[in-house]
Parts: C-alpha cells; sequence; structure tokens
C-alpha cells in the first residue's frame, strides 16, 4: 500500500522535503527536475482530491497525434491511413482531437474530412504515440479536470530530438484549460493502467529504467506513482516483449476491463523467448488484491503469431486495445486467434461494440492502438 503525503510547502525539493513521507523524501534527490517543474503545486493531485479514472468511465474525447516521423515506419502513408481508420473508428463513439505538426496540418485535415466527430489542431510533435505525450488526466468527482505532465525522454533516450513532444502535455491541458501536475517522474502514459478505484498496474522495466530514473526504488517510485494517480496499491509487473522499443509498457501485457478483473497477455508456446515473463505476470496478477483488499480475476487473451519485419521478430498484443464511450476498438493482425482474442474481449465488455481493425502497420513500429489514443475523461 501506498505511503500518503502532506501538502507540498514550498517551490523548490529543499523547501517542502520535511512535508513528505519518508520514502517520497529519499526519491527526490535522484530525480531530475526541469526548470517549471514545480511551479504548479502546492500538493500533489491526490492531495488536492484528483485521481486517474478508469477507461472505461465516462469520456469527453480522445487525443491523437498524426504520424510526422518517418523512420519509425515502414511506410508512414500506410501508418497514416491505419491512424485515419482508428480515428473513424473511435469517433462515431466520442469526439477525436487529432493534433498535427504546421507541416502536416492540410494532409490531416483533408484525410479526415468528412468524419463526424473528428478535428484537427495545429499541435508540434516530433513523434505521434499520443498514450505517451498527452497528459495522464485526472479527475476529482467535482467536475474538476487536470492531468499529470511526466517527464518525457524518448523511452530512455531511443533518439534525441523531443522537446516538441516533451511539450505536448503542457499545451493540451492548456488548450482544455485544466490544471497541470507536472512529475518528477520520467514516465509515459502507456507504462499505467488503473481501474479508477485505487489499484494501478505498471511494470519494473520502465518505471525502474535507469535510463529514465537512474537510482530510483520501488518504494520510493510507489510512493510517487500514487501521489500523482490518486492511487493507493501498485501491482508491478515485469517482461517487456521481444523489440519492444518502450522498454516494457504495460499496456502490450494487462490492463483493467472491469474492477478486480484484468485482462492478461497469454503464451501457450514453451519455446517462446517471453513464455517465461510472461508466466510470471499472470502468476504476480493471480497473487496481487486490489486496492479494496479483492482478489484479481485474470482473463488470458492469446499471443498471435510472432511475424518478422527485416529478420526481426515483432511482438503484436491483442491487450492493446482502446475503450471508448460504448464501445472497444481493438488491433487485429491477420491472425488466425484474430476472431478468438475479439470474442473474448467482447465478453469482457458487454453491451459495447468491439470494432477490430487489422493494425500490424503500428505493430511494425512496436506499437498499437491503445498506444495511439489518450483519453480524456468527462470531468
Amino acid at each position: 500500500m501506498c505511503e500518503r503525503s502532506t501538502a507540498f510547502r514550498g517551490a523548490l525539493p529543499e523547501a517542502f522535503r520535511g512535508a513528505l513521507p519518508e520514502a517520497f523524501r529519499r526519491a527526490l534527490p535522484r530525480l531530475r527536475y526541469a526548470p517549471g517543474d514545480l511551479e504548479v503545486s502546492v500538493a500533489t493531485p491526490r492531495e488536492a482530491g484528483f485521481f486517474m479514472p478508469a477507461e472505461w468511465a465516462p469520456h469527453a474525447g480522445c487525443w491523437m497525434a498524426w504520424p510526422c516521423r518517418p523512420e519509425n515506419w515502414d511506410d508512414i502513408e500506410r501508418a497514416r491511413a491505419t491512424y485515419v481508420e482508428i480515428a473513424r473508428a473511435v469517433a462515431r463513439l466520442e469526439p477525436v482531437t487529432m493534433t498535427a505538426n504546421a507541416a502536416d496540418l492540410r494532409q490531416a485535415r483533408r484525410a479526415l474530412a468528412g468524419t463526424p466527430g473528428a478535428e484537427v489542431v495545429e499541435l508540434p510533435s516530433d513523434d505521434s504515440w499520443a498514450r505517451d505525450s498527452a497528459p495522464t488526466f485526472l479527475v476529482d468527482g467535482r467536475g474538476g479536470l487536470a492531468g499529470v505532465d511526466w517527464r518525457f525522454n524518448a523511452y530512455g533516450g531511443i533518439y534525441a530530438d523531443y522537446a516538441r513532444t516533451s511539450n505536448m502535455a503542457r499545451r493540451i491541458l492548456d488548450l482544455v484549460g485544466a490544471r497541470r501536475f507536472a512529475a518528477p517522474l520520467v514516465l509515459e502514459g502507456g507504462a499505467v493502467h488503473t481501474d479508477g478505484e485505487g489499484t494501478l498496474l505498471t511494470t519494473e522495466d520502465v518505471v525502474l529504467d535507469p535510463r529514465r530514473n537512474p537510482g530510483l526504488g520501488k518504494a520510493d517510485a510507489e510512493a510517487l506513482l500514487c501521489e500523482y494517480l490518486g492511487a493507493r496499491q501498485v501491482v508491478w509487473l515485469t517482461g517487456a516483449l521481444e523489440h519492444d522499443n518502450t522498454g516494457g509498457h504495460v499496456d502490450n501485457l494487462a490492463c483493467f476491463a472491469a474492477p478486480r478483473v484484468v485482462v492478461a497477455l497469454a503464451c501457450d508456446d514453451p519455446q517462446d523467448p517471453q513464455h517465461g515473463a510472461i508466466q510470471e505476470n499472470l502468476r504476480r496478477l493471480r497473487a496481487a488484491t486490489d486496492a479494496r483488499g479483492r482478489a484479481l480475476e485474470v482473463v488470458e487473451l492469446p499471443r498471435p503469431a510472432r511475424p518478422e519485419r527485416a529478420g526481426r521478430r515483432l511482438s503484436p498484443s491483442y491487450v492493446n486495445f482502446y475503450v471508448a464511450d460504448g464501445g472497444v476498438v481493438m488491433p487485429g493482425f491477420g491472425d488466425p486467434r484474430d476472431e478468438e482474442a475479439r470474442a473474448i474481449v467482447a465478453r469482457l465488455f458487454p453491451g459495447r461494440d468491439v470494432v477490430q481493425l487489422q493494425t500490424m502497420e503500428l505493430a511494425k513500429a512496436d506499437g498499437n492502438v491503445h498506444c495511439v489514443t489518450q483519453q480524456q475523461p468527462a470531468a
């Protein structure tokens, strides 16, 4: 369980260390603050009454970002076509706002022209994974909307030019008029998932990555996650999929489908190099309890076949789906298990329309539907 802090007392770490729990105070000297990181806070989100809601809670809309980094893709135009398919599917369920660089604005608007519920706004970015560059939105249950602006360093420095991406969360929060909480952790939105009732899923591979948060221990990280997401219990998973540029985002491995219910990636091939790590995650989930002390019910999603791209094994995952208002948009890979996976997701979300799109173009870039979408909850 997470330790609780009192409100911050000042503008610099030295000024408020004494007001924080021991784990939180220990973490501060090892975290790298940027100018302005602490400008918003006389309190953490939890002290201010904010928390990260479940993805199935009502949405005000969905954020996406137009593909702009050609080296990410086998073919950037095919990637853009896949983004358009996803945006159209989501826009039938809730409003979609697609951000685009100035140079791409006309093309993005033309591609989404005639799509009810979709708009394109100019907002600079170096990348196109809105899950990671948009804010992690929070609510307070009283009509208030806020967002966590995680520090961003391109997944531990896998590319150098990310200044525009690191400013996206701040710009989006300005656009919607929401309160900004600048977090001291280097993290991305795809690294966390919640049941909205105080339980958080994440991975050791990302949060404790020395390229992101050098020297940060698990207890310190847990205290910070709970303060910034309003959580009380953290369930730690492990094992990045092969060739996952994120280093192990949880949204490829497991997510909540309802309070107490987790859907998790499974693997029935003992020869698969990831079999051991996937089995360990299933073991951890079955041994875990949620923030209310309830044992988790674990529903397995099969792993699709692992195709190759230029001799490199890919790791597509059906877990990487997006829960929209009234529906679910999920990946398909032209795999024999596509329909089996869709049927499992449909059973998990009764009353919601489950749309399965062919998204292997995103899997080639180590992402999928959940990675390219970020929900803005209804306050």
